[in-house]
């Protein structure tokens, strides 16, 4: 331990006494750390985001019966383009269909102007919802409360606000109580939902919700529902979509041999598309990233060898005063590896303040993940093993007698 000690310091003293020629070896670890970090933090934090996005539209235990399910091909998509409409009669037919179907509820979504005295506000998003969204784990309000389940079965006038639609349309004063206009129908706002926040950019707050017979009466009932069904207990979701996709083909009186003409959709399936999607891009990415990995891996070997060839005289004096071959050999070795390191530091540090600078500037965000410290600090590591174990080869064999003969 004390060998290994003395030989960084020494390593760190050629590094500080040569500081300009030490830091343009290292430029290539620090570019490639720094990107590598960089691309990582960036990654994570895309993931996360998706991750939270694609949970915020479904459940962790929740499904969705949709019009139309994933596609991915033209022509899947042009068949489903003739699915029937999902109405409030398949969500009867799940409902109660098996003891593994718990919650069943219907919605609507459209675009409309919503308005409050002097102040308008165009294309809001406005949900129509049946009166299980009470029961949903993420139904919570901020202030007043939630529309009632006899409100939602009498289509009584009634809405809940998105927090940026209430913090827009009525600014500093209370919003309970108030009446607005949704598509041009009067409405009483109960609700505020808290603050959410955005993902991509895109606002998580902008909303109206009435019931869906509410929502009816504005748009019309030819506008094909999407079904949210959550299982009787966390473990029987496969259950739950299976019983799902039996109710509905019976409903939609399918033969054995018809494929289904609805889409059954579920946070997973999403993941795991994204992950398909993105997994390969990523591992490319950082692929190329790491070849200047080994680029700075050369010039630090080049490098060593031109220490070598400078301290051939000093390496002959320690040989010829009882250093062995393993002792020249490991002190070049550390100074390879300790210059590689320092390289992978300061490319590290730069790593997280280009992450930071990107998340702040857009709205990709950055999540720094310790393994990636790990990552990027131990690869230049390794590289400064690899690419010094030959210098350190040449100075272990160099003959004490022709090294001090040397000027």
């Amino acid at each position: 331990m004390q060998m290994f000690l003395e030989a960084v310091g020494i390593a760190l003293q050629a590094i500080w006494a040569n500081k300009l020629r030490s830091f343009l070896t290292v430029i290539g670890n620090i570019v490639a750390v720094t990107s590598i970090i960089a691309v990582v933090s960036l990654v994570q934090g895309l993931n996360a985001s998706v991750k939270d996005a694609i949970e915020t539209e479904f459940a962790a235990d929740a499904f969705s019966v949709q019009r139309r399910g994933l596609t991915m091909t033209e022509d899947d998509f042009l068949k489903q383009m003739s699915n029937p409409r999902v109405t409030l009669k398949d969500a009867d037919a799940v409902r109660g269909f098996s003891p593994a179907i718990g919650l069943v509820m219907a919605e609507a979504a459209a675009g409309a102007q919503v308005k409050y005295q002097g102040v308008s506000l165009d294309s809001v998003r406005v949900r129509g919802v049946t009166k299980e969204f009470v029961t949903l784990p993420s139904t919570t309000v901020e202030m007043g409360r939630v529309i009632t389940p006899s409100e939602f079965e009498n289509g009584t006038p009634v809405c809940m606000l998105g927090w940026g639609t209430s913090d827009r349309l009525f600014s500093t004063l209370d919003p309970l109580e108030k009446r607005i206009t949704i598509g041009g129908i009067h409405f009483r706002v109960v609700g505020v939902a808290p603050k959410k926040g955005s993902i991509f950019g895109e606002s998580q707050d902008e909303w109206a919700l009435i019931s869906l017979e509410a929502f009816q009466r504005i748009f019309g009932t030819r506008q094909s529902l999407e079904l949210t069904i959550r299982p009787t207990s966390p473990e029987l979701v496969q259950a739950a979509k299976d019983d799902t996709r039996v109710a509905l083909r019976i409903e939609r009186r399918l033969r054995p041999k018809q494929n289904d003409n609805f889409g059954i959709l579920a946070a997973d399936t999403f993941l795991q598309l994204y992950n398909n999607a993105t997994s390969l891009i990523f591992t490319v990415l950082i692929g190329v990233v790491s070849l200047s990995l080994v680029v700075g891996g050369i010039v630090i070997m080049n490098i060593m060898l031109m220490v070598v060839s400078e301290r051939t005289r000093e390496i002959g004096l320690r040989k010829s005063l009882g250093a062995r071959r393993r002792d020249i050999m490991w002190q070049i070795l550390t100074e390879s590896i300790t210059l590689s390191t320092f390289g992978g530091v300061i490319g590290t540090a730069l790593g997280f303040g280009v992450a930071w600078v990107i998340s702040q500037l857009s709205p990709l965000p950055a999540i720094v993940e310790t393994w990636s410290v790990v990552l990027g600090i131990s690869m230049t590591g390794i590289v400064g093993l690899f690419f010094g174990l030959y210098p350190a080869m040449r100075a272990a064999r160099l003959d004490p007698i022709e090294a001090l003969r040397r000027e």
